[in-house]
């Protein structure tokens, strides 16, 4: 098995050369995949960070056999936060990856990687904005003036977002460590936190700063972003398509077993992956995947789980334009031809 060093490892020694690697795959021959000593096709998947709830229908999905019925052998593998996804690809580290949100696919189109995504399992992007209690914040055009705490990555992924669609300014973006942005939040009454539910948010950070805090969700005010998006490299879904077509498959079955069901046996292998993840953390975000309905509603109610439509990655693509080093094309960012409801 190959551990969570190793896989950083082999990330890193891609690096720079991901993109153009990835590109020259697919203009190259066939990319089989390779088979365990049961004749089962293996697949790799990176999680593109640490596990949690964002992976727990795909492992609920280990867990329960849903992948071994379709003779399937899935391993996910762990990576560290900002994990180089397209490098992974481009090395055959791994061949699938786990995307947070839809600014990937759309950056990787941007820099002409032929990768798509060809699932979406969480229909809204868990992404949340925490404040102090007491105050009125009715929608997010309060946040104008206040200091907003982030982890480093968000600057450059959902904050764009959020300064061109309320106008905020950049000096308001205060990026740091996630210990550094829960003292700073919990001394500064007027910042705001940005965190996410599959992290088990709010209900952690309200025990790490001593209070309850207030609730915006994005995804309610005209936030498009998918999450919890699969990744194949487009020769590898050309190549394998009856191979993806089941990874999809049995990751429905595992998504809905894991937010309906008991997701105790997929709870299980995250913590076995990721050791210092409380249960409460995981029990936290699945209420709020099952209150929320981020993995069966939207788009997913009226298609099926997995399900991406073409008008919510045009709104995307349109409302996060200057996130690009150049105009992706958004119809080359998914494709929906491996789905279930398409097959």
């Amino acid at each position: 098995m190959m551990t969570r060093a190793r896989l950083h490892r082999r990330g890193l020694m891609a690096g720079a050369l991901g993109l153009t690697a990835l590109g020259a795959l697919s203009a190259c021959g066939r990319t089989p995949v390779q088979t365990d000593e049961s004749g089962r096709v293996r697949l790799r998947v990176a999680a593109g960070g640490p596990t949690g709830a964002l992976h727990g229908g795909f492992y609920q999905a280990v867990a329960t056999g849903a992948y071994e019925r379709r003779g399937l052998n899935v391993e996910i593998l762990a990576g560290p936060s900002g994990a180089d996804i397209p490098a992974l690809l481009a090395a055959s580290a791994v061949e699938l990856a786990i995307g947070r949100d839809s600014f990937l696919p759309l950056r990787l189109i941007a820099e002409r990687a032929p990768i798509k995504a060809v699932a979406a399992f969480l229909q809204k992007d868990p992404v949340v904005l925490l404040a102090h209690p007491g105050q009125e914040l009715e929608d997010l055009t309060v946040l104008r003036g206040r200091r907003i705490l982030m982890e480093p990555g968000d600057q450059t992924g959902f904050w764009t977002w959020l300064r061109a669609r309320f106008d905020l300014t950049p000096d308001q973006a205060q990026p740091g460590a996630p210990e550094d942005n829960l003292k700073a939040f919990r001394e500064d009454r007027e910042s705001v936190l940005i965190a996410r539910l599959t992290d088990g948010a709010p209900s952690l950070i309200a025990r790490e700063v001593g209070f309850q805090p207030l609730v915006l969700t994005p995804a309610e005010d005209g936030y498009p972003s998918y999450s919890g998006l699969v990744l194949a490299p487009n020769a590898f879904a050309r190549d394998n398509a009856q191979a993806l077509r089941d990874f999809i498959a049995a990751s429905v079955e595992g998504w809905r077993d894991y937010v309906h069901g008991d997701g105790a046996k997929g709870d299980a292998l995250i913590r076995r992956a990721h050791p210092d993840l409380p249960q409460r953390v995981l029990d936290a975000a699945r209420a709020s995947l099952r209150a929320q309905a981020m993995v069966d509603g939207g788009d997913a109610a009226l298609y099926g789980l997995g399900a991406m439509t073409p008008e919510r990655w045009q709104a995307f693509a349109e409302q996060t334009q200057d996130a690009y080093s150049a105009v992706p094309d958004w119809r080359e960012a998914f494709t929906s031809q491996y789905l279930p409801s398409r097959g």
